[in-house]
């Protein structure tokens, strides 16, 4: 929790004591990813709470440069709430301009003094977004100084989002829809003409009857099998160089900076040699999600939620069980697992019968139970933290985790996922 701050202390360093991020996806018109909102929160006292004013804000920007905001966004642009004390303040200063929206809250009221701060940090190169129902009429005010308008698609009715949204265009904003859930929701908004969609809907399953695999996915799935039979390496060089784009992303997959190879990987054979069965498999999982000829669809957006949610579990899981190396692959597969049900359009139910996993993983993703269970649920709470912040706590408790040591895990997994995704499609 953050110490509080007086507007003249605002450049000061600031403490921080027991947080966790929330980084919730920013996706376009493609579902390929734009940027995201980082939200920090608070785990002491019982409570985990967004602080409010100053401080809250105050956490989010100190933290964001201490910890390295590349770190916490890769190439994406960072969506960071701001209030009126500091807007007025100079503790953004040190943010890369031209990767930060500075999100307008509604407890700001657009006074005269207030649309000069915008009209000058905007001079500067600052970006602005306000949410429209939370400003109201006042939202005529800050117009001229925003460059984004978001639109609460469960706080609208559907006629105003449908009225209010070309009104909107036609002043040249770009419109995000915010807290997206289904593809319904998405579809309707992409129709009236929303340019950045905010929310979950990319990841809830649809069950689709009939749904076949696709060629890519039934190889990968044959090479996972192989794996886990401790087949000859040649018997799965064989298969992956019949199909020519799994050859090619399982080598770019093999030279991304998250290997660490020491030298490029030119040819499978060494790519399987260095990678090791319990690598390879690992490899094998994230490639499912990296289907060919679909970059920047949902994909992408699906890709980086697995790998970010799968690594933070793994690191989770050694932290939690130290030299306990099966654990953390254990936990680093059912991260990957628990969006299949998404990727292939089938009941998780049906995904834990085709593919042979251990009890403790099959419990984990049908009922978020056990060890690696409560895990999952973790992860899934901090994904969507704007609605379940309530959840974490008690699975820190639980799990015995400190909010420092999560957030420090937090932003080691958003780094590792960013250099897995930018290289995997």
């Amino acid at each position: 929790m953050t110490e509080s701050a007086r507007p003249d202390q605002a450049s000061q360093p600031l403490r921080l004591r027991n947080f966790y991020i929330g980084r919730q996806p920013v996706l376009d018109r493609n579902q390929a990813l734009y940027g995201y909102e980082l939200l920090f929160r608070g785990s002491a006292q019982g409570g985990a709470n967004i602080e409010s004013g100053l401080s809250a804000s105050a956490s989010v920007i100190h933290h964001a440069s201490q910890l390295g905001l590349p770190r916490a966004i890769g190439d994406a642009t960072a969506f960071l709430n701001v209030d009126k004390e500091v807007l007025m303040s100079d503790m953004f200063a040190f943010l890369p301009r031209e990767r930060t929206v500075l999100e307008i809250v509604r407890s700001v009221e657009p006074d005269d003094a207030v649309i000069q701060r915008m009209t000058q940090l905007a001079a500067h190169g600052f970006r602005f977004a306000a949410e429209a129902s939370a400003h109201g009429a006042a939202l005529a005010r800050l117009l001229p100084v925003v460059d984004f308008v978001k639109m609460d698609v469960r706080e609208l009715p559907v006629v105003t989002l449908l009225s209010l949204a070309p009104r909107l265009r036609t002043t040249g904003k770009r419109l995000v829809a915010e807290k997206v859930e289904t593809h319904t929701e998405y579809r309707t908004c992409l129709d009236v003409g929303f340019d950045y969609f905010q929310g979950y809907y990319f990841a809830k399953p649809t069950v689709m009857a009939g749904r076949k695999l696709s060629p890519s996915q039934t190889t990968v799935l044959d090479l996972m099998n192989l794996v886990t039979s401790d087949a000859d390496n040649s018997e799965i060089e064989k298969i992956v160089k019949r199909e020519v784009t799994l050859g090619l992303n399982l080598l770019r997959l093999v030279n991304t900076p998250a290997v660490g190879a020491s030298r490029r990987i030119e040819s499978i054979s060494q790519a399987l040699i260095l990678l090791g069965r319990r690598q390879l498999q690992r490899w094998l999982q994230i490639l499912l999600y990296a289907e060919p000829g679909v970059r920047g669809h949902s994909q992408s957006s699906l890709l980086m939620l697995a790998t970010t949610r799968a690594r933070l579990m793994e690191l989770l899981a050694q932290r939690l069980r130290p030299g306990q190396r099966n654990v953390a692959d254990v936990a680093f597969t059912v991260g990957m697992m628990s969006l299949m049900d998404t990727l292939f359009c089938i009941p998780m139910q049906d995904i834990v019968e085709q593919i042979p996993v251990i009890d403790e993983v099959r419990h984990a993703l049908l009922v978020r139970k056990g060890f690696f269970g409560e895990l999952l649920r973790l992860a899934e709470a901090l994904e969507q933290m704007d609605e379940t912040s309530e959840a974490v706590l008690p699975t820190l408790h639980e799990l015995s985790i400190d909010g420092d040591d999560l957030a420090e895990l937090e932003i080691s997994a958003f780094e590792w996922s960013d250099k897995v995704v930018r290289y995997a499609i």
